[in-house]
């Protein structure tokens, strides 16, 4: 078997089920293959989150420095751009169970050999580390790639159109599960046993979940001997439904709403990536917490961004009626407001709780009504990969630009005083609070210009 057959999507199954036991079965594999995603990308973020729990230590023992974990967290950034772009027109045409495991595969590999690399950072020169981590955490960048276009793919080829807003708010809870999970144990483990054994630890659990994945997922209803979707839920077929995937992703590259919601994204991205980047950075240097607190604050991001997410769908078709600009609006100025409170108003424990808790529900909000619910809202469902690659690319770019640009506005404007070094956060903390307001406004401004295409799913009757 060749690997593009290997990986290509999955001819329908020779052997069909009877049609008394069809809805039981399409019901059942279908929350199978939701959850066995969405749980797996939840740990793909682990894999990548892991070195945000370790800078603290690396920059205290002389290893790294600020500018230079900027750069190594930028190579992923950057990697991922490009591959999330490629990854997505590619996953359209791919078996999404064997796409999506052998990324997380990899991603854990990754992070085990950067671990092992750890246990003999006292043998090896800071220069030999630097780069070494560089080329594979871009490695990394790349494996992680192919998550996100696989798991929302699932959901195109297993649920109708009127389900997909729902379920899409559920799946988009993974990053922030992913978080909670490194800010919290893997935290705890690179407390006792220090900070090689965060990625060690990152590399379980992402081998968990590839075979999570190879265990649950499932490619399409028909590869399961099942009806095709449209037919399961009685959707009648659009134009676009009867059109080859290549001309719709080419309409996809000519969509103007399309790079607006990718823009918007990117600015969106500059903010999630720098709170989760660098706010345990942070919070010990401008604050003075422990690295146990600060991972603990920064973790209630994580808690709040899942409520968040859940709660955007539900606000934008019920409360206001299916109009995307409104609750953008709302939850953009929540976003903004509580970042201006976290970064220079200051607090305790408990109040800088809140003002991440509150920053990261209304970001939840405000990502997954733009970047999810608009783009969905004006692409066919045979191009939702290449959808994501677009908006992948500009989010994943702006995010690493931010990286660069955070770790070395810290690194300089940090100075000494009596041996000790003194950090002045107020450059960077302008930088994330002007990218935040150009979040909501700029979707918002163009909202109406967005025309919507495709055909609304009529006579759904699954459940």
């Amino acid at each position: 078997m060749g690997l593009y057959s290997f990986y290509r999507i999955s001819k329908p199954s020779k052997e069909t089920v009877s049609p008394e036991n069809v809805e039981s079965t399409y019901k059942s594999l279908r929350n199978r293959t939701f959850w066995g995603a969405t749980v797996a990308y939840s740990l793909y973020y682990v894999c990548r989150m892991s070195i945000n729990v370790v800078k603290q230590p690396l920059i205290d023992d002389g290893i790294l420095s600020a500018g230079q974990l900027g750069l190594i967290g930028s190579a992923l950034l950057f990697v991922y751009a490009v591959g999330k772009f490629m990854n997505g027109f590619i996953a359209d045409y791919c078996n999404i169970r064997r796409f999506m495991a052998t990324g997380l595969f990899i991603s854990a590999l990754v992070n085990l050999i950067m671990g092992a690399l750890g246990l003999f950072s006292n043998m090896l020169p800071t220069m030999l580390i630097f780069i070494s981590f560089a080329i594979l955490w871009g490695v990394n960048g790349w494996m992680q790639s192919m998550g996100s276009a696989p798991g929302v793919i699932c959901l195109s080829r297993w649920f109708p159109q009127s389900k997909r807003g729902s379920y899409y708010s559920l799946f988009s809870t993974s990053p922030y599960i992913g978080e909670f999970i490194s800010y919290n144990i893997l935290a705890v483990v690179v407390g006792w046993l220090g900070w090689q054994s965060g990625f060690i630890a990152a590399a379980v659990a992402g081998l968990a979940g590839a075979l999570l994945i190879l265990v649950f997922v499932s490619d399409t209803p028909e590869s399961r001997g099942l009806p095709s979707v449209q037919e399961l839920s009685g959707e009648k077929l659009t134009k676009e439904d009867q059109m080859p995937t290549r001309e719709l992703q080419k309409m996809i590259l000519r969509h103007p709403g399309i790079w607006v919601i990718a823009l918007s994204s990117a600015f969106i991205y500059i903010i999630k990536y720098a709170i989760a980047g660098w706010g345990v950075l942070f919070l010990q240097k401008a604050r003075g917490f422990e690295l146990a607190e600060a991972s603990q604050v920064i973790a209630f991001s994580a808690v709040s961004g899942v409520l968040g997410t859940v709660l955007a769908g539900w606000l934008s078709d019920r409360m206001f009626n299916g109009d995307r600009a409104k609750p953008a609006v709302l939850s953009g100025i929540i976003s903004t407001s509580s970042l201006i409170l976290f970064l220079f108003v200051g607090g305790g424990f408990v109040l800088n709780i809140f003002y991440v808790s509150l920053f990261s529900l209304s970001t939840g909000v405000l990502y997954c009504i733009v970047a999810g619910l608009m783009a969905v809202d004006i692409v066919p469902r045979k191009a939702t990969g290449a959808a994501l690659g677009v908006v992948g690319i500009s989010s994943y770019v702006a995010a690493g630009l931010q990286d660069i640009t955070s770790g070395y506005l810290i690194q300089g404007f940090t100075s000494q005083v009596n041996g000790v070094d003194v950090y002045d956060f107020g450059p960077v903390s302008w930088f994330w609070v002007v990218a935040s307001v150009i979040s909501f406004v700029l979707p918002v401004v163009n909202w109406k210009k967005m025309k919507p295409q495709g055909v609304a799913p009529q006579n759904d009757k699954s459940n």
